[in-house]
């Protein structure tokens, strides 16, 4: 299917719908507020909002906040769907679906209106991520450039994979491509629609003047971080990648996770996990065709790194 088929060429930005997720585990009510009025304070149309309780109840919010409490922590990826489903089937209701760490808030008053523009213009482009700085310094960690040359974080660029906390995405990418893996839990999980919307023929763009402020802080803080890390990203192969290129990709991040000497602790989890993500169902198999993978290669990240 074309990635333009469901879009109008004519079509003028502020008609463009967007909503915003939020997933939060109640823990920080004062920045979700934070955040919640930085997207109110957006120039034009405004913003919808879903707030999803990840197994935990929510604080009271502003009215017109569409809402979903959570039994259980679904993970990141589990409840941005959930957030997804409250903007309609595959988020219908709205035109393009940001995800916002519940940490975070736009600093200028622009981002939406920029974002409208963007998906107006270019009616392939089908993912946004934006550029994450620290409110504190202003500095963008390289990790957050989501590209191999990341010395540049102000220089904006096509790329193949997206910041899932500072983000948006086309809701015909969902219909297309599908929603994000929810057993992933956490990790991965971008990189995994990132390739199913490209292998789709939508676009993705790093927009360095949309920005998000965001904290400073390291993923491995968490326990389970160095497991899924590696559990997911053998099913992001598993799921994704042509059979030829699955033991390239795999041992390539095998011998870099070596080359970065983690403890021995965090060295006995990843292996763990990588023994997990060949051992348990992965969801379902789609590779991606031989010219995604040229596609890939030409905007310089090959599917084996």
């Amino acid at each position: 299917m074309n990635a333009t088929t469901h879009t109008n060429p004519g079509a003028k930005a502020d008609d463009f719908r967007l909503g915003a997720v939020i997933i939060t585990m109640g823990n920080r009510p004062a920045e979700l507020n934070a955040l919640i009025e930085s997207v109110q304070r957006q120039q034009g149309p405004a913003v919808e909002l879903a707030v999803v309780g990840n197994g935990a109840p929510l604080p009271p919010l502003p009215a017109g906040v569409r809402t979903a409490e959570l039994p259980e922590n679904l993970g990141i990826p589990g409840g941005r769907n959930v957030g997804i489903e409250l903007f309609g089937p595959d988020g219908r209701d709205v035109d393009a679906v940001l995800f916002l760490d519940d940490d975070g808030s736009l600093p200028n008053l622009d981002s939406a209106r920029l974002l409208r523009e963007a998906f107006t213009a270019d009616p392939g482009l089908g993912i946004v991520s934006f550029r994450i700085a620290d409110p504190d310094t202003g500095v963008t960690a390289r990790r957050h450039v989501p590209r191999l040359r990341a010395a540049d974080p102000l220089r904006s660029s096509r790329v193949t994979t997206f910041l899932g906390g500072a983000s948006a995405v086309r809701s015909t990418v969902f219909e297309q491509a599908g929603q994000l893996p929810a057993d992933f839990f956490y990790a991965h999980e971008e990189t995994d629609l990132a390739w199913r919307a490209l292998d789709a023929g939508w676009s993705i763009d790093y927009r360095a003047d949309i920005v998000l402020h965001h904290p400073t802080t390291s993923p491995a803080r968490h326990a389970s971080y160095f497991h899924n890390v590696a559990r997911n990203r053998v099913w992001l192969a598993r799921r994704n990648l042509p059979a030829p290129l699955l033991p390239l990709y795999l041992c390539t991040w095998l011998l870099l996770t070596l080359a970065r000497r983690p403890s021995g602790e965090a060295l006995k989890a990843w292996w763990g996990g990588f023994r997990e993500g060949w051992r348990t169902p992965c969801g379902a198999r789609r590779p991606m065709r031989w010219r995604t993978v040229w596609r890939l290669t030409r905007l310089g990240r090959p599917p084996v790194i």
